[in-house]
Protein backbone atom coordinates (compact mmCIF):
# COMPACT_ATOMS: atom_id res chain seq x y z
CA UNK A 1 0.00 0.00 0.00
CA UNK A 2 2.99 1.83 -0.21
CA UNK A 3 2.14 3.86 -3.34
CA UNK A 4 -1.21 4.95 -1.99
CA UNK A 5 -0.34 6.26 1.24
CA UNK A 6 2.70 8.10 0.56
CA UNK A 7 0.64 9.41 -2.89
CA UNK A 8 -1.57 11.19 0.06
CA UNK A 9 1.41 12.32 1.77
CA UNK A 10 2.67 13.99 -1.32
CA UNK A 11 -0.72 15.11 -2.58
CA UNK A 12 -1.25 17.38 0.95
CA UNK A 13 2.42 18.82 1.14
CA UNK A 14 1.87 20.27 -2.32
CA UNK A 15 -1.32 21.71 -1.76
CA UNK A 16 -2.97 19.38 -4.43
CA UNK A 17 -5.71 18.49 -2.52
CA UNK A 18 -7.23 22.04 -2.05
CA UNK A 19 -6.46 22.78 -5.67
CA UNK A 20 -8.56 20.39 -6.99
CA UNK A 21 -11.39 20.64 -4.66
CA UNK A 22 -14.69 21.36 -7.36
CA UNK A 23 -12.54 18.16 -9.52
CA UNK A 24 -12.71 16.33 -6.38
CA UNK A 25 -16.42 16.59 -5.78
CA UNK A 26 -17.09 16.42 -10.01
CA UNK A 27 -15.92 12.94 -9.42
CA UNK A 28 -17.69 11.69 -6.30
CA UNK A 29 -20.89 13.15 -7.87
CA UNK A 30 -20.40 11.18 -11.40
CA UNK A 31 -19.85 7.93 -9.04
CA UNK A 32 -23.17 8.87 -7.26
CA UNK A 33 -25.09 9.37 -10.41
CA UNK A 34 -23.78 6.33 -12.10
CA UNK A 35 -24.12 4.21 -8.67
CA UNK A 36 -27.64 5.33 -8.47
CA UNK A 37 -28.53 4.91 -12.63
CA UNK A 38 -27.17 1.31 -11.58
CA UNK A 39 -29.25 0.31 -9.36
CA UNK A 40 -31.86 1.71 -6.65
CA UNK A 41 -31.89 5.82 -6.16
CA UNK A 42 -32.57 4.70 -2.42
CA UNK A 43 -29.34 4.70 -0.57
CA UNK A 44 -30.84 2.27 1.95
CA UNK A 45 -31.10 -0.10 -0.73
CA UNK A 46 -28.01 0.52 -3.55
CA UNK A 47 -24.72 -0.73 -1.77
CA UNK A 48 -22.59 1.05 -4.74
CA UNK A 49 -24.38 4.01 -3.85
CA UNK A 50 -24.27 4.20 -0.18
CA UNK A 51 -20.91 3.95 -0.17
CA UNK A 52 -20.50 6.36 -3.17
CA UNK A 53 -22.37 8.92 -0.88
CA UNK A 54 -20.80 8.03 2.54
CA UNK A 55 -17.71 8.95 0.54
CA UNK A 56 -18.70 12.36 -0.94
CA UNK A 57 -20.11 13.60 2.21
CA UNK A 58 -16.85 12.13 4.18
CA UNK A 59 -15.26 15.05 1.53
CA UNK A 60 -17.49 17.76 2.51
CA UNK A 61 -19.65 17.45 -0.27
CA UNK A 62 -22.71 19.27 0.34
CA UNK A 63 -25.67 17.35 0.90
CA UNK A 64 -27.89 19.29 -2.00
CA UNK A 65 -24.97 18.38 -4.45
CA UNK A 66 -25.37 14.86 -3.38
CA UNK A 67 -29.10 15.24 -3.90
CA UNK A 68 -28.44 16.40 -7.30
CA UNK A 69 -26.11 13.86 -8.21
CA UNK A 70 -28.75 10.98 -7.40
CA UNK A 71 -31.96 12.78 -8.92
CA UNK A 72 -29.35 12.89 -12.50
CA UNK A 73 -29.87 9.36 -12.68
CA UNK A 74 -32.98 9.76 -14.06
CA UNK A 75 -31.54 11.85 -17.07
CA UNK A 76 -30.70 10.61 -20.22
CA UNK A 77 -27.17 11.96 -19.73
CA UNK A 78 -26.07 9.30 -17.18
CA UNK A 79 -26.66 6.52 -19.83
CA UNK A 80 -23.95 7.33 -21.94
CA UNK A 81 -21.32 7.45 -19.11
CA UNK A 82 -19.38 3.74 -19.03
CA UNK A 83 -16.71 2.71 -16.71
CA UNK A 84 -13.28 1.97 -18.22
CA UNK A 85 -10.39 0.18 -16.51
CA UNK A 86 -6.97 1.18 -18.16
CA UNK A 87 -3.78 -0.77 -17.37
CA UNK A 88 0.08 0.11 -17.84
CA UNK A 89 3.22 0.71 -16.49
CA UNK A 90 5.40 3.85 -15.54
CA UNK A 91 8.78 5.19 -15.63
CA UNK A 92 10.43 2.61 -13.24
CA UNK A 93 8.57 -0.43 -14.71
CA UNK A 94 5.64 0.66 -12.14
CA UNK A 95 2.60 -0.91 -12.55
CA UNK A 96 -0.55 1.54 -12.74
CA UNK A 97 -4.41 1.16 -13.02
CA UNK A 98 -6.46 4.33 -14.30
CA UNK A 99 -10.19 4.04 -13.61
CA UNK A 100 -12.56 6.24 -15.57
CA UNK A 101 -16.02 7.19 -16.18
CA UNK A 102 -16.26 8.81 -19.61
CA UNK A 103 -18.64 9.29 -22.69
CA UNK A 104 -16.37 8.99 -25.41
CA UNK A 105 -14.08 5.77 -24.89
CA UNK A 106 -11.99 7.23 -27.66
CA UNK A 107 -11.12 10.35 -26.53
CA UNK A 108 -10.23 8.73 -22.94
CA UNK A 109 -8.47 5.78 -24.24
CA UNK A 110 -6.45 8.42 -26.69
CA UNK A 111 -5.75 10.49 -23.79
CA UNK A 112 -4.69 8.01 -21.44
CA UNK A 113 -2.24 6.41 -24.22
CA UNK A 114 -0.58 10.13 -25.02
CA UNK A 115 -0.18 10.68 -20.98
CA UNK A 116 1.69 7.50 -20.60
CA UNK A 117 3.51 8.69 -23.27
CA UNK A 118 4.73 11.91 -22.73
CA UNK A 119 6.05 10.61 -19.10
CA UNK A 120 8.08 7.96 -20.35
CA UNK A 121 5.35 4.87 -19.63
CA UNK A 122 3.07 2.77 -22.17
CA UNK A 123 -0.42 1.71 -21.81
CA UNK A 124 -0.79 -2.07 -21.62
CA UNK A 125 -3.68 -4.61 -22.04
CA UNK A 126 -6.10 -5.08 -19.68
CA UNK A 127 -4.89 -7.57 -17.28
CA UNK A 128 -1.58 -6.99 -17.55
CA UNK A 129 -0.55 -5.16 -14.32
CA UNK A 130 -4.34 -5.92 -12.43
CA UNK A 131 -2.80 -9.60 -11.17
CA UNK A 132 -0.75 -7.58 -9.06
CA UNK A 133 -2.78 -5.88 -7.02
CA UNK A 134 -6.27 -7.17 -5.06
CA UNK A 135 -9.65 -5.30 -5.17
CA UNK A 136 -9.87 -4.44 -1.44
CA UNK A 137 -12.24 -2.24 0.71
CA UNK A 138 -10.58 0.74 2.18
CA UNK A 139 -11.85 2.58 5.50
CA UNK A 140 -9.66 5.54 6.73
CA UNK A 141 -9.99 7.14 10.34
CA UNK A 142 -7.84 9.75 12.58
CA UNK A 143 -5.71 9.01 14.78
CA UNK A 144 -8.25 10.54 17.48
CA UNK A 145 -10.72 7.89 17.04
CA UNK A 146 -8.56 5.49 19.55
CA UNK A 147 -5.15 4.21 19.30
CA UNK A 148 -3.98 1.15 17.97
CA UNK A 149 -5.28 -1.47 20.03
CA UNK A 150 -8.87 -0.27 20.34
CA UNK A 151 -9.31 0.55 16.53
CA UNK A 152 -7.83 -3.27 15.86
CA UNK A 153 -10.23 -4.66 18.59
CA UNK A 154 -13.18 -2.58 16.81
CA UNK A 155 -12.07 -3.69 13.17
CA UNK A 156 -11.61 -7.08 14.17
CA UNK A 157 -15.12 -7.33 15.70
CA UNK A 158 -16.53 -5.62 12.74
CA UNK A 159 -14.86 -8.21 10.33
CA UNK A 160 -12.01 -6.58 8.82
CA UNK A 161 -9.10 -8.05 7.38
CA UNK A 162 -6.15 -5.76 8.25
CA UNK A 163 -5.35 -2.94 9.94
CA UNK A 164 -2.64 -0.18 9.72
CA UNK A 165 -2.10 2.51 11.89
CA UNK A 166 0.63 5.10 12.44
CA UNK A 167 1.09 9.25 13.50
CA UNK A 168 -1.26 9.89 10.34
CA UNK A 169 -4.58 7.74 11.81
CA UNK A 170 -5.56 4.41 10.63
CA UNK A 171 -6.35 2.32 7.85
CA UNK A 172 -9.08 -0.91 7.53
CA UNK A 173 -8.75 -3.31 4.39
CA UNK A 174 -11.59 -5.53 4.61
CA UNK A 175 -12.65 -7.74 1.39
CA UNK A 176 -14.21 -5.94 -1.18
CA UNK A 177 -17.92 -7.56 -0.86
CA UNK A 178 -17.46 -7.03 3.22
CA UNK A 179 -16.83 -3.19 2.76
CA UNK A 180 -20.52 -1.33 3.22
CA UNK A 181 -21.24 -3.93 6.23
CA UNK A 182 -17.72 -3.14 7.90
CA UNK A 183 -18.10 0.30 7.30
CA UNK A 184 -21.32 0.50 8.93
CA UNK A 185 -20.23 -1.67 12.15
CA UNK A 186 -17.27 0.26 12.38
CA UNK A 187 -19.17 3.70 12.48
CA UNK A 188 -21.07 2.46 15.39
CA UNK A 189 -18.10 1.66 17.13
CA UNK A 190 -15.60 4.50 16.35
CA UNK A 191 -17.82 7.16 15.02
CA UNK A 192 -18.03 8.32 11.03
CA UNK A 193 -14.98 7.38 8.83
CA UNK A 194 -12.59 9.79 6.93
CA UNK A 195 -12.72 7.43 3.73
CA UNK A 196 -15.02 4.63 2.52
CA UNK A 197 -13.70 3.16 -1.08
CA UNK A 198 -13.07 0.12 -3.24
CA UNK A 199 -8.97 0.26 -3.74
CA UNK A 200 -6.49 -1.85 -5.67
CA UNK A 201 -4.08 -2.94 -2.98
CA UNK A 202 -0.65 -3.80 -4.50
CA UNK A 203 0.62 -6.75 -3.53
CA UNK A 204 3.98 -5.90 -4.30
CA UNK A 205 5.94 -2.48 -5.24
CA UNK A 206 8.70 -1.06 -6.89
CA UNK A 207 10.94 1.19 -4.62
CA UNK A 208 12.08 4.39 -6.63
CA UNK A 209 15.19 6.72 -6.15
CA UNK A 210 14.32 10.81 -6.71
CA UNK A 211 14.49 10.60 -10.38
CA UNK A 212 12.06 7.60 -10.30
CA UNK A 213 9.79 9.41 -8.04
CA UNK A 214 9.46 12.62 -9.61
CA UNK A 215 8.55 11.31 -13.16
CA UNK A 216 5.83 9.21 -11.64
CA UNK A 217 4.31 12.37 -9.66
CA UNK A 218 4.15 13.81 -12.81
CA UNK A 219 3.15 10.45 -14.34
CA UNK A 220 0.08 10.26 -11.79
CA UNK A 221 -0.36 14.14 -11.32
CA UNK A 222 -1.05 14.61 -14.99
CA UNK A 223 -4.01 11.59 -15.17
CA UNK A 224 -5.51 12.71 -12.38
CA UNK A 225 -6.13 15.92 -14.17
CA UNK A 226 -7.58 14.44 -17.09
CA UNK A 227 -11.67 14.98 -16.83
CA UNK A 228 -12.24 11.68 -17.46
CA UNK A 229 -9.78 9.85 -14.48
CA UNK A 230 -12.20 8.84 -11.64
CA UNK A 231 -8.99 7.37 -9.72
CA UNK A 232 -5.21 6.00 -10.11
CA UNK A 233 -3.50 3.95 -8.37
CA UNK A 234 -0.02 2.44 -8.49
CA UNK A 235 2.45 0.19 -6.79
CA UNK A 236 5.33 2.62 -6.34
CA UNK A 237 7.05 2.86 -3.30
CA UNK A 238 9.62 6.67 -2.26
CA UNK A 239 11.89 5.63 0.17
CA UNK A 240 11.89 8.51 3.95
CA UNK A 241 14.58 10.05 2.84
CA UNK A 242 13.80 10.11 -0.50
CA UNK A 243 10.22 11.74 0.15
CA UNK A 244 11.85 14.34 2.12
CA UNK A 245 13.72 15.11 -1.07
CA UNK A 246 11.00 15.52 -3.34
Amino acid sequence: MAGHSKWANIQHRKGRQDAARSKLFSRLSREITVAAKMGDPDPDKNPRLRLAVREAKANSVPKDVIERAIAKASGADAETLEEIRYEGYGPGGVAVIVEAMTDNRNRTASNVRSIFGKAGGNLAETGAVSFMFARKGEIGYPSTAGDADSVLEAAIEAGAEDVESGEDGHTIFTADTDLAAVAQALETALGEADTVKLIWKPSTTTALDLDGAQKIVRLIEALEDDDDVQAVTANFDIPDDVMAAL
